[in-house]
């Protein structure tokens, strides 16, 4: 396996030698993340055969690894003074911690200077990405570098569970991490559709229940999610022996980089469960996918894992997931309330809690210290337990508040969520996380102070793996979007600027296309924001796109773009109704499809609302502005511009007096994924008074909820020649949520 990872990395080298041009080298200030301390110097630093290493004794594994990776033959030597690149130790005054390092880089030597081997691995690291960043990889750009994380857990997440992945994939995935300073690899491995990792003492679990009955996990969740059994010709799936995991362990450990894995408990366990029925509350296969706590064998089937878990991963954190577990079976369950009543457990938070410290007892018992998702801090943490938080930084601060150290996990670090326009993507969860979104995270709470801050261990991306059967498309979800969150993680806050970031990443695409990543692609797509100044009651117009500093064209009277027409150089402003386009020109040559749209400072715009049904608290947005503010939602809900609901919506708009009203419309959001729907219709009433209401149309929706595209649907009225002061429109809700963004009157 090594040699097929070394003769991968040689043939990058030998790619890049040989597509050098004329193009200006990389420099050090070109680095992702970010270092602490960056100064370019003159000249370059030449990789030859002849290139020979020294390393003292700590570091020797480091330097190993850079041989390897700069396919350097016999090039450890004892003596400093023959070695043209030179590790060394720090002295205590160098303050570089365990992961912080120096590199200097001048035309005949490079040193690095580390405290610890994983400072040793960062630098060697950050000297082989400048390496993959030059047009000729044979000359790297003379530099000095002094660089400290900010955080100190720096971690990506895969889960092998919904869709599998060989071990040769895992390693590329950790190589990747390990250019970009990631230090933990979270191998998701149990989940509700597959076991991954060999038991000895349990055979079954991968015998029965790593294989299942169809291809995709999106084909198997709906057709009865059963499974299959090793050897089965139709069977999907796979696992990890433990030879093979041990294999994926050391090569980390090379990298700097620790595995954590993860076994859920006690939810997502139907895997578990159509192998050991006997320990679901219903005694069936197939009925229930949490465990249950009440049944004595629970805890000795899990003890048995984990001994072989503890005995296969040397990581201080092993996850017990405990996440997402339904109470529904154990309320109904003689055992587990029968468990409840002897031990004086409250609910079944606390059920759940008491299985959770069960677990955490025994990993400390063998050395070790438990991790779990938020959930477990509902029925009450354990007294050492480290928290991974997603659902809301809320729990995360409740841990702190009780002195538990917490790993952030937030929704902006799930890479399975779409990146760009759904209805241009592959299909995805659901959800919105463009690369600048990841970008401006901040993993510390504003609301701790600088002392509780520190609890703050880390930050973690997430790829779950629902709709990513192969291994293209983890890279397409993770890819540049890690590379964002490795800068997050790693660079000082005082130091980021996305306009930098997105600057230096155009040369992070030549490092991807060589180590063969099948990455997104940023879109030739222009997006046209209308942003209302009430002074000036007029649009203020902007574009954007994903393409770095694109050459945009665009014309403000429905006519196409040409490569003539005006050139964006600014924001401008545009009065009533006015139709836009916009397009990238690169070249001369047009860049994809012109975008459009209708700048509307309309009639309603700082109108106001009353809201006769409430919104969601959830998705509260503008709240009574959002209807009337002029700003349309963009594509994700989660924008701030679309107001949720789960009830009817009924809401009047005041336009102050009575007037014409020749047409009067509302938007709604469609995406059935994350489960939000169209109104079943609209109705239009109007008023003079606010108190007598006359209806005067409806419009019905028509589009199917089976629809799994995101849809958007502005219900338009013709009012002809009507006259009102209250503007009154009821939507009644199908199912899930109802997002509208914007009344829009003329």
């Amino acid at each position: 396996m090594m040699k097929h990872h070394l003769l991968l990395w040689g043939l990058m080298l030998l790619a890049t030698a040989a597509s050098a041009q004329a193009t200006a080298a990389a420099l050090a200030s070109d680095l992702i993340p970010k270092p602490l301390s960056c100064t370019d110097k003159p000249g370059t630093f030449a990789i030859t055969p002849s290139v020979k290493l020294h390393a003292p004794s700590p570091f020797k594994e480091a330097a190993n690894l850079l041989a390897e990776k700069l396919r350097l033959n016999n090039a450890i030597t004892r003596s400093s003074r023959k070695a043209a690149i030179v590790f060394l130790e720090a002295d205590k005054k160098d303050s570089l911690g365990n992961e912080g390092y120096r590199l200097s880089i001048t035309p005949s030597k490079i040193s690095i200077t580390a405290a610890t081997a994983q400072g040793a691995t960062n630098a060697t690291f950050t000297l082989l990405q400048l390496q993959l960043l030059q047009p000729d990889a044979k000359a790297i750009a003379c530099a000095e570098i002094r660089d400290l994380p900010r955080l100190g857990y720096r971690g990506m997440h895969l889960d092998v569970s919904r869709n599998f992945f060989p071990v040769d994939f895992i390693k590329k995935y950790i190589d990747l991490m390990a250019i970009y300073k990631f230090n933990t690899f979270h191998w998701h491995l149990t989940d509700n559709a597959g076991w991954r990792l060999q038991i000895k003492a349990h055979p079954e679990l991968t015998a029965k229940a790593a294989f299942r009955t169809h291809l995709t996990r999106k084909e198997w969740w709906s057709s009865g999610r059963k499974f299959a059994s090793e050897g089965d010709p139709n069977a999907y799936g796979g696992y990890y022996t433990q030879e093979e995991a041990r294999e994926v362990v050391a090569y980390a450990a090379q990298r700097g980089i620790t595995v954590i894995p993860e076994i859920e408990m006690p939810g997502h366990s139907d895997e578990v469960l159509a192998v050991y029925p006997q320990l679901a509350c219903s005694g069936l296969p197939y009925q229930n996918g949490e465990l249950c706590i009440g049944n004595p064998q629970t805890f000795s089937l899990m003890e048995d894992v984990m001994k072989e878990v503890i005995g296969i991963f040397p990581s201080t954190y092993i996850h017990v997931g405990g996440d997402e577990a339904e109470a529904k079976a154990w309320k109904g369950c003689p055992k587990c309330q029968a468990l409840m009543k002897e031990k004086g457990l409250a609910n079944e938070h606390e059920l759940q809690a008491y299985l959770i410290k069960h677990m955490e007892q025994f990993l400390k018992e063998h050395g070790r210290k438990l991790i779990g998702w938020d959930e477990i801090v509902d029925g009450g943490l354990p007294a050492d337990a480290t928290v991974m938080n997603w659902r809301g930084e809320s729990y995360g601060i409740k841990a702190i508040e009780q002195n538990h150290d917490v790993v952030m996990a937030p929704s902006d670090t799930y890479f399975d969520y779409y990146q760009s326009n759904p209805a241009t993507q592959p299909e995805a969860i659901g959800g919105y996380l463009p690369l600048q979104r990841v970008y401006a995270i901040e993993p510390i709470p504003a609301a701790l102070s600088a002392q509780q801050g520190k609890h703050v261990l880390g930050i973690q991306g997430n790829l779950w793996t629902e709709f990513m059967p192969t291994t293209y498309q983890v890279e397409y979800m993770a890819f540049p979007r890690a590379i964002a969150l490795s800068e997050v993680a790693w660079s000082a806050k005082e130091k980021k600027s996305f306009d930098d970031f997105q600057r230096r990443l155009q040369l992070h695409y030549r490092l991807l296309q060589r180590c063969n990543v099948n990455y997104y692609r940023p879109s030739n797509a222009v997006t046209i924001t209308a942003l209302p100044d009430y002074e000036r009651r007029q649009d203020q117009i902007t574009f954007t796109s994903e393409q770095y500093q694109p050459e945009i064209r665009y014309t403000t009277d429905g006519s196409a773009p040409t490569a003539t027409s005006q050139l964006y150089e600014r924001p401008f402003y545009t009065s009533g109704r006015t139709v836009v386009k916009a397009v990238i020109f690169k070249n001369g040559q047009l860049q994809g499809q012109a975008a459009c749209d209708t700048a509307n400072y309309h009639l309603a715009i700082g109108k106001k609302v009353t809201f006769n049904t409430p919104w969601s608290s959830a998705y509260p947005a503008q709240k009574e502005q959002t209807l009337t503010n002029g700003i349309a939602g963009t594509i994700t809900y989660r924008d701030k511009q679309w107001l949720g609901y789960l009830k009817d919506l009924d809401v009047t708009v005041d336009m102050e007096g009575v007037q014409p009203i020749s047409s009067v419309a509302i938007r709604f959001m469609q995406q059935p994924g994350p489960g939000v729907f169209f109104p079943s219709y609209v109705e239009l009433l109007v008023s003079d008074d606010g108190k007598t209401f006359t209806s005067v149309t409806k419009e019905v929706n028509t589009t199917p909820t089976s629809d799994p595209a995101l849809r958007f649907k502005s219900f338009t009225f013709d009012c002809g020649k009507l006259n009102a002061r209250y503007i009154r429109l009821f939507a009644p809700k199908v199912a899930g949520f109802m997002f509208a963004d914007e009344v829009v009157v003329y």
